[in-house]
């Protein structure tokens, strides 16, 4: 099938699903579970543990959600995707919502009947490479092989920085991010190339992780977020402001240890209105007014959720960057709460 009769055909499935399940809080209240669309798995952002359970940065947001929406952050069943298949299962209705490193683009937002609610990180495509090839810069890669997974934005900015840069590669289609670890580590590929955060994910999973190197250039700007289907907006609404919730939190000093204290009242006003203590919120997203608490209290704010799956001190190591609060210099923070 071409690819614009493939987005044409999303884009009509998207819109009759966004129109016939313009009850996704009624069905997913009814149902007593969220379905929750996640990566195949990728360490840091959604894998399962050694018990079988979902962990990660990606599922917390999921689990905010049930939370708030079900009273239970545990009510989730949750359906792992590849690049491939996750827009098919937004627009089909097998899932209420996509947190799955997803990039928000014009097409994917404007074409296939999806909705981006935010960004819960902003990220770029980057390259990894074993440290004994000696390649210190992508600029040096002409002629490589690289393992590269379809159905993602990075196919068309590989082409593009190749083609930019007078260089030729040879690219070796995988489908899911475990297929490329083992392709990498086979040697089916001299590069692997997706969002620098997946590349560090994976690059922590290796059994000798400092063979391998994350080359210094970033080509592509990746804002990731949850997705949801057009033509429900308050469910829309519901994770947006879900997302919003957690980012909110961290930059009002609200935690999982201090969340309890709080949410019975403070002096601070957009600190009662997140927690529901002041205000409406809760009625007008059609929840009660302790939906942002249970959110919360899920997984901690958003800054605890970054620590605890993939930051500094976790195997991926990732430093806050760009996804630092606004206040300390990055570019995460959530609409105000009035």
């Amino acid at each position: 099938m071409k690819k614009t009769a493939f987005l044409g055909a999303l884009a009509a499935a998207g819109l009759a699903a966004g129109v016939a399940s313009a009850q996704t809080l009624e069905e997913v209240q009814e149902r007593g579970e969220l379905n929750c669309g996640v990566n195949t798995g990728l360490a840091g952002f959604a894998a399962p543990d050694a018990n079988g359970v979902w962990q990660g940065f990606d599922v917390a947001v999921c689990r905010a959600v049930a939370a708030a929406v079900l009273d239970d952050p545990q009510a989730i069943n949750f359906v792992p995707l590849t690049g491939q298949t996750r827009f098919s299962a937004l627009a089909s209705g097998e899932i209420d919502m996509l947190a799955r490193n997803t990039t928000w683009t014009f097409t994917r937002d404007a074409d296939l009947g999806f909705t981006f609610v935010g960004i819960n990180y902003y990220d770029g495509q980057g390259f990894m490479i074993r440290r004994d090839y000696g390649i210190g810069s992508a600029l040096e890669l002409d002629g490589a092989t690289v393992c590269i997974q379809t159905g993602t934005t990075t196919e068309l900015n590989l082409a593009d920085f190749f083609r930019s840069n007078n260089m030729e590669y040879e690219p070796v289609p995988i489908e899911t991010n475990a297929e490329a670890q083992q392709q990498y580590l086979a040697g089916a590929c001299d590069v692997y190339t997706t969002d620098s955060s997946g590349l560090a994910a994976t690059r922590a999973s290796f059994e000798t992780p400092e063979d391998h190197v994350i080359l210094p250039e970033i080509i592509s700007k990746e804002p990731l977020g949850p997705v949801v289907r057009e033509g429900d907006e308050e469910w829309g609404d519901i994770v947006r402001w879900t997302l919003n919730a957690l980012i909110a939190a961290e930059e009002l000093g609200v935690t999982s240890a201090n969340i309890a204290e709080l949410a019975e009242g403070t002096d601070r006003p957009e600190v009662n209105r997140l927690l529901g203590t002041e205000g409406n919120f809760g009625e007008v997203l059609g929840l009660d007014s302790d939906w942002a608490v249970r959110a919360i209290a899920a997984n901690g704010n958003y800054g605890e959720i970054f620590a605890s799956t993939i930051g500094e001190q976790t195997p991926i190591g990732l430093s806050r960057g760009l996804n630092a609060q606004w206040t300390q210099g990055g570019l995460m923070y959530a609409p105000p709460f009035r």
